[in-house]
């Protein structure tokens, strides 16, 4: 049988890929034609293979370096490479510091510009984006409901909501998504139902009084897992965008002159859903770091959010402009 190439791993779809990496005090290189990592453990070295073929993004943290051929392999396989600090942020780029979503993309002269193409052919109206800016908070919605109610692994953790709780605020937060004239309202509606989310969570779990701090303003475990777990749903929202072509600045809710926008936007499909109830599920638990990451990679592909992800940006581009009508 003959080898694959690595630029041959790109056919399987980002969309299947199940591995989201956090790598800390190791060096990533290629080793024998795969691409691994190397920790040292007293006078050995550990080489740890990266199945690049499954890989949707990795983020490199504190300690790591990096070679070119790692790179370029990692490049063909079609996958995100992301520079961050402890824990997994704040997230880096290797020259801008502080940009919270800034990644290594893969680059092709040649990827399909179908749904770029879609894309700038409402963004440029005001009236259309705010269109697709709703589509994406209905979506959101809708995701949440999904994911909170009848969930067995959450039930099992001590995380259970009841429909008759959970309903009345999104059927309020809809009405107000429909309702807004504005982006400046959407996100304010935005905001109000995850401050009530957030008392949700914390109750269900009887985590006590909570208030969300800004990154790196707390010592609380809550606000640190959800720190932390945002920024994984930030890779996998970087990973849909590249997939479909989407530059990061063309955002729908977070702003025209954000050059992360879309990934904000992406990422903010299942980050109620999926990385908050998580968050005071292993706060509670006492999870440490790595249990926490565990937990929510493992329940971001069990969800497929990067399948909803994709399919929510294809279905807002090629949609949106019909909508107006």
């Amino acid at each position: 049988m003959d080898d694959l190439t690595s630029s041959d791993l790109k056919t399987i779809l980002q969309s299947k890929r199940a591995n989201l990496y956090y790598l800390e005090y190791c060096r990533v290189l290629v080793n024998g034609g795969r691409v691994e990592f190397v920790t040292e453990e007293g006078r050995r070295s550990l080489y740890w293979n990266i199945p690049i073929a499954n890989t949707t993004s990795v983020l490199l943290g504190t300690g790591t370096s990096i070679t070119q051929a790692a790179m370029r392999e990692l490049a063909k396989a079609g996958v995100l490479v992301g520079f961050c600090g402890g824990g997994g942020t704040p997230l880096f780029s290797a020259n801008e510091v502080d940009i919270e979503v800034a990644w290594f993309s893969p680059q092709s002269e040649y990827r399909p510009t179908e749904y770029l193409q879609a894309w700038v052919g409402f963004w440029f109206d005001d009236e259309l984006r705010l269109i697709a800016a709703k589509a994406f908070q209905i979506a959101r919605l809708n995701r949440i409901r999904a994911h909170w109610i009848n969930n067995r692994l959450l039930s099992e953790s001590g995380f259970s909501i009841q429909p008759e709780t959970l309903d009345p605020i999104l059927d309020s937060a809809k009405d107000g998504v429909f309702e807004a004239a504005d982006n400046i309202a959407l996100l304010t509606e935005e905001a109000r139902l995850t401050k009530k989310l957030f008392k949700m969570a914390s109750q269900a779990v009887d985590y006590g009084s909570f208030v969300r701090a800004k990154r790196g303003g707390s010592v609380d475990p809550a606000n640190r897992f959800l720190d932390h777990g945002n920024y994984l749903a930030y890779g996998l929202g970087a990973t849909a965008t590249w997939v479909l072509g989407l530059p990061h600045g063309l955002a729908v809710l977070h702003g025209k002159t954000r050059r992360g926008g879309l990934v904000f936007d992406a990422a903010d499909l299942v980050k109620d859903a999926v990385i908050l109830p998580q968050a005071f599920v292993s706060a509670m638990r006492g999870d440490e770091e790595q249990e926490f990451r565990q937990a929510c990679i493992e329940a971001l592909s069990r969800s497929e959010s990067l399948d909803f992800m994709i399919d929510t940006l294809k279905d807002v581009a090629v949609t949106t402009k019909a909508d107006k009508s």
